[in-house]
């Protein structure tokens, strides 16, 4: 059946939210101004969800005839849609899981601008960052939904084969089986295939209530569209306040084959697990691929051994081609979650307990020099280390797919990597094995590299 390509419609809210003030309305619809642009870019990604590109221009030149408007009624707001991507809508009604996820485009960019960045966070504490982060998922009715320690975190890459899809799937179909439920960066390929997977094993357990969370950011949304199984939708500021959702609202971490992105999570979640402070709390954590990714992990524990040693290498257990070992291994580490936080009278919906350095919490956005400035040498403690790697592999994922981070490399060429040529030597020979195997874009798109590693 052939859909329309573009699509006028009138939308009305589906499960969040429904008035605005005047104030509100007002800077949202200031078309030359930053959160109407914010906004519009947000919108168009969620409805482009069909879309198999990961360029973030290329959305915004194929519908560039796209507006959306806010309406005022006195029953509540309305969204006035032109030119709309037709693959949101069937026979001219707007898709459900859509509706529900443009809204929550809505609602977050409102209470993050009103409520979050009008404070000032430039000087911010620890504490109060992660309290920032505690009242966007609050404002998400996040929390309501997490009643046990029972939420696993998927990492991954959108640009995987096949095979490793269908393996997420597979892995994904045990852990709701186990009555698990899931987060994800919520677009395709890793972040997707277990969300699916555990909405058939959902169903299949009669459970109608399954949570397939989904956590993005808004210089990652265009890149990777959320995909229609997200019953949950949050954006948050920015990727440091992502990362941070994930490791408070998430009691386990699954990490599938991925590329830049993924190195990042994982240097994320290791150099907080490396803390002196997290010593004593409980964070289950498995790398996990089919028997034809056992290379992938091999690279990346032998990396991890080489410049983090072999603490960080205990931090976390690779288990190759056996969907099964990875759910049973979820749901132990979640027993003994739920008995550390039951002990500490900590709250199962977030975890105020593990520390996160501040190192961790404020946002960095790689230009040039930052990048430039990064410290990548073996003379620091280990946790400091893995921050600054984080933030290399942070710039690589902006190069790639952020639009900003695009445009940087497109008016002053690849980012410059400096450091020690040791560390540089190994970092170097990871990204090629990367690209090698297809990971820094979606198959089928040559990879032009946004990066260059300075190592004499």
């Amino acid at each position: 059946m052939q859909y329309e390509d573009r699509v006028d419609a009138l939308v009305a809210p589906k499960g969040s939210l429904e008035m605005l003030s005047q104030d509100e309305i007002s800077r949202l619809s200031e078309e030359s101004g930053p959160l109407h642009d914010l906004f519009h870019r947000c919108a168009l990604a969620i409805l482009n969800c069909g879309s198999d590109s990961d360029d973030p221009q290329a959305a915004t030149e194929e519908f560039k005839d796209f507006e959306i408007r806010i309406v005022q009624q006195e029953r509540g707001v309305k969204l006035q849609l032109k030119n709309a991507p037709g693959s949101a809508f069937v026979d001219g009604k707007m898709i459900s899981s859509v509706r529900e996820m443009l809204f929550s485009v809505l609602r977050d960019i409102i209470f993050t601008q009103h409520e979050i960045l009008a404070r000032g966070l430039e000087d911010a504490s620890s504490d109060k960052l992660t309290n920032v982060v505690f009242e966007l998922l609050r404002n998400a009715n996040v929390f309501r939904r997490i009643q046990n320690p029972d939420m696993v975190v998927c990492w991954g890459g959108h640009s995987i084969a096949r095979h490793e899809y269908d393996y997420t799937k597979r892995v994904g179909h045990e852990l709701g089986l186990r009555e698990l439920n899931i987060c994800t960066g919520c677009g395709p390929g890793a972040m997707k295939g277990p969300m699916k997977g555990a909405a058939i094993a959902h169903a299949k357990q009669r459970i109608k209530n399954g949570v397939y969370l989904g956590l993005t950011e808004p210089g990652i949304i265009a890149a990777e569209s959320p995909n229609p199984i997200v019953n949950q939708l949050v954006i948050m500021p920015d990727i440091e306040k992502r990362l941070e959702a994930f490791v408070r609202v998430g009691h386990g971490i699954v990490v599938f084959p991925g590329g830049a992105g993924t190195a990042e999570e994982i240097l994320y979640i290791l150099g907080i697990l490396l803390h002196p402070k997290n010593a004593g709390v409980p964070f289950p954590l498995v790398f996990t691929g089919p028997k034809e990714s056992a290379e992938y992990f091999e690279q990346i524990h032998a990396f991890i051994g080489e410049v983090l040693g072999s603490e960080a290498q205990n931090k976390y257990r690779i288990i190759i081609e056996d969907e099964v070992e990875v759910a049973r291994a979820m749901k132990q580490g979640m027993e003994e979650v739920r008995q550390y936080r039951k002990a500490h009278q900590d709250a199962f919906y977030y975890n105020w307990k593990l520390h996160i350095p501040e190192e961790f919490q404020y946002p960095f956005e790689p230009t040039h020099e930052k990048v430039r400035e990064l410290n990548l040498h073996f003379n620091q403690e280990t946790h400091l280390l893995a921050a600054d790697l984080r933030r290399a592999f942070s710039s690589i994922v902006a190069g790639n797919v952020k639009a900003q981070g695009v445009a940087y490399i497109k008016e002053f060429g690849p980012f410059e990597i400096h450091g020690d040529k040791a560390l540089l030597a190994k970092l170097d020979a990871l990204l090629q094995a990367f690209v090698r195997q297809q990971r820094m874009k979606l198959p089928g798109s040559a990879y032009v590299p946004c990066y260059k590693v300075i190592t004499d």
